[in-house]
């Protein structure tokens, strides 16, 4: 494998667990790349919303016989956040050959696919922030779960192009607020987008917003960045982790499915203000965490990718953080609260 510059490691108080926790072989139906799950503890039980891209084997797609052209999202449940996860024997969402069809999703009748789950829970209410693939651009969506995880309602969208919003999990200043990452073309130029926040009185008109984060103030990122995983209150400010993408200039040859990939991306941390979580108190100069272990940074569909979409902080300063790798596979790594506050602080 090439060997990518700059060399960026993950965090010393990262600590990742040495396989994935859910992959295509634990699926009921028909799966191959399992990634980009958002989590959330509901009731005592660690509720997983996961990605699903399928419809052709590696083979079929290097030979260019089939695509990846069906996307699911499917829910899988666990008592520990760790293993033994069960997989629900339907998925909940489902699109099939989405570039030919357009389908119905609670009104919404442009839309070709939904994808790329975020899990939050705001008083008792399960909601679900996807990206909306449709026929006049990217739209970022707010779904709203029922109790039994069974059935959905799309409550808002943006129009395009935007996507990667994550819920704040409690109002501020009794406002709705979410992180997410719109992408400019014309304005920026290029791949460099940012995080921005913005505010809803309803779940369902947006605005206020503002600029939280630019890609030029990440020393990781020579391109894009966005939100990862909802972020989590402590006492120092509103912890959330932001993904990063670096590129490089010539592409990596047929290492991965795709003959052309030149993006790494990691997982960065930063601390936002508890009353304005626009205003970021401290962030890492360093990732959080980088691609290392061989599923992450060797093998799978896209290689050297990190995506971060869950995170939970236990009881006992615990906090999980959960991410897809490959783009193939879905894992976790833990770290303990106070270390990664220290990152932010130590780092501003």
């Amino acid at each position: 494998m090439p060997i990518w510059e700059p060399v960026l490691k993950s965090a010393d108080c990262i600590k990742k667990l040495k396989k994935p926790i859910l992959t295509k072989d634990d699926i009921p139906y028909e799966a191959e790349l399992i990634f980009n799950a958002g989590v959330a503890k509901i009731n005592g039980k660690y509720v997983m919303a996961f990605r699903n891209d399928y419809g052709a084997s590696r083979e079929q797609y290097e030979k260019k016989e089939k695509g990846l052209d069906c996307t699911d999202i499917g829910i899988a449940i666990s008592d520990n956040g760790i293993d033994n996860w069960q997989v629900r024997p339907l998925p909940l969402i489902s699109y099939k050959h989405k570039k030919n069809a357009t389908e119905k999703s609670n009104g919404f009748d442009d839309t070709t696919r939904l994808y790329d789950p975020r899990i939050t829970v705001i008083d008792d209410e399960i909601y679900l922030c996807l990206a909306m693939d449709t026929h006049h651009g990217v739209r970022g969506c707010i779904a709203k779960l029922n109790q039994d995880l069974t059935d959905y309602e799309i409550i808002s969208a943006s129009v395009p192009d935007n996507r990667n919003m994550v819920l704040f999990p409690e109002k501020i200043g009794g406002y709705y607020m979410r992180l997410e990452r719109p992408f400019p073309v014309y304005s920026r130029g290029g791949e460099q987008f940012d995080l921005w926040a913005s505010k809803s009185p309803d779940m369902k008109f947006w605005g206020e917003s503002q600029l939280v984060l630019g890609a030029e103030h990440v020393p990781f990122c020579n391109s894009k960045i966005g939100p990862a995983a909802p972020p989590v209150k402590t006492e120092k400010g509103w912890l959330t982790t932001f993904h990063a993408v670096d590129k490089q200039d010539s592409g990596r040859g047929q290492t991965t499915w795709e003959f052309w990939w030149n993006k790494r991306y990691t997982a960065g941390i930063v601390l936002l203000d508890l009353q304005d979580p626009t205003k970021v108190i401290g962030m890492s100069k360093l990732p959080l965490i980088a691609p290392e272990l061989s599923y992450e940074a060797d093998e799978g569909f896209r290689q050297n990718v990190i995506f971060p979409g869950g995170m939970i902080l236990e009881d006992d300063g615990q906090v999980k953080i959960y991410y897809g790798a490959a783009d193939t596979v879905e894992c976790v790594a833990t770290a303990n609260v106070d270390d990664l506050i220290a990152l932010c602080s130590e780092n501003k």
